[in-house]
């Protein structure tokens, strides 16, 4: 299938997810590209020349904002840098892919078609998707996030007034919220378009896709940030990518890019006290369980979509070669954000302090001492109170967020149902 027919989507027909058939190689000198901007239209150019029109275009305006290799000084942690991806509009790290990913939905829907985006969230993707997709020509957001499952800051994000955009408040977990959109994604025509449930919204039925990291579109732009942390670094050593995971697509970018050519001496899946993929690893054969709520909420996945990607790609042996992971309780990550605060200075959110608490772990299990990457996921003062508890502070507000304070929120609150759902959209 056409990336593009893919991108629109979402999900595959059997309900699965798209691979790509080939990863192509990083083409040669992308670590010479000047500007950040440049290495994106030099990487992504072998997966969308010939694909989408205007894709370069779309590209530049996506990637508007610094992405900054912070390395820290201090006791215990030479050779370690933190990958700031939270300097976009909605402080996360969700912002490269959906961005992108918006501007390039822009460009391949059809003229006079419809697309109803659905988006499971659990705290940061939501915001993300839907200032991404905010007011373009076609196309409704909307978001599905577990009631009481999002700190409040998130949540004001969340339900902020935007064109075209619905936020929902689903009685449940995160899990609750993505097995909806997947029961939506199933009751799909051959056609692409959802059951007679659905029918009231557009003529035919309608049509859905999906933003979250299912949705290959979301993946393609995340690899990009890999690929900066070498270009910024200048090293020739191979780093170790610590990964804060949860629905594991962050995870799977990196490796996209690894097969793609980018030298990785290893990735952490560093993860809560959701844990299924770090036993993975270990050889515990059980399956995915039920969400835990913790501090880095998240990454609350009990069961990741993008595991099917990763076995995909690669087999059980390779896997387990190439990622090492560990799971961290509340308590110490509001350890490891003090920690790495007293040593360094450095002011961690609850989901980067797990990923340098698995750092920590995996110098300690694995002997490394080579150069280490730590994505920092999202900003700090996106929850506030989790950093006061850890450091005895609450991070200075940022103007976005400050700015969130005067708006009016909306949304509603629906059962984990379909038939709650296509009442919510107008449907029922």
């Amino acid at each position: 299938m056409p990336l593009a027919d893919a991108l629109l989507a979402g999900l595959a027909p059997d309900g699965g997810l798209f691979v790509p058939d080939r990863v192509p190689p990083l083409p040669v000198g992308w670590r010479g590209a000047p500007s950040f901007p440049a290495l994106a239209e030099t990487a992504l150019a072998p997966w969308l020349d010939g694909e989408i029109d205007g894709w370069r275009e779309a590209v530049r305006d996506a990637l508007d904002f610094p992405v900054p290799l912070v390395p820290l000084r201090g006791a215990g942690w030479e050779d370690v840098s933190v990958l700031e991806l939270f300097h976009g509009p909605t402080l996360s790290f969700k912002d490269f892919g959906a961005r992108v990913m918006a501007r390039l939905v822009a460009r391949v829907l059809p003229e006079g078609e419809r697309l109803t985006v659905l988006v499971a969230t659990s705290g940061d993707t939501g915001s993300a998707v839907a200032d991404g997709f905010a007011g373009i020509d076609g196309v409704r957001v909307a978001l599905l996030y577990p009631e009481g499952g999002v700190s409040e800051v998130q949540e004001r994000q969340l339900v902020a007034p935007r064109p075209n955009v619905t936020a929902l408040r689903v009685a449940g977990t995160f899990d609750s919220c993505q097995r909806l959109v997947k029961e939506a994604f199933a009751s799909r025509s051959p056609s692409g378009f959802a059951d007679a449930r659905f029918a009231g919204a557009r003529p035919g039925g309608l049509r859905l896709s999906s933003a979250n990291s299912i949705n290959v579109g979301r993946l393609l732009p995340q690899t990009l940030y890999y690929l900066e942390a070498l270009r910024q670094s200048g090293s020739d050593a191979p780093p170790v990518f610590v990964v804060p995971s949860g629905n594991l697509g962050n995870l799977t970018a990196g490796v996209l890019a690894h097969l793609g050519g980018m030298p990785a001496a290893r990735f952490v899946a560093a993860h809560n006290a959701n844990a299924f993929f770090p036993g993975h690893l270990a050889g515990d054969p059980g399956a995915p369980g039920a969400s835990v709520a913790t501090r880095s909420n998240a990454m609350d996945v009990g069961a990741p979509s993008n595991f099917e990607r990763l076995t995909h790609l690669l087999n059980p042996v390779a896997l387990r070669r190439l990622v090492w992971g560990t799971s961290v309780s509340d308590a110490e990550t509001l350890a490891a954000m003090r920690s790495v605060y007293d040593a360094t200075g450095y002011v961690a959110c609850p989901h980067t302090a797990v990923g340098l608490e698995a750092t920590r772990r995996y110098r300690a299990a694995c002997g490394a001492d080579g150069p280490v990457v730590v994505l920092a996921t999202a900003h700090p003062a996106k929850f506030p109170d989790t950093v006061r508890d850890a450091l005895g502070f609450a991070p200075e507000e940022p103007e976005p967020l400050a700015r969130l304070r005067a708006s009016p929120g909306v949304s509603a609150a629906i059962p984990p149902t379909l038939d709650a759902l296509a009442i919510a959209l107008g449907a029922g």
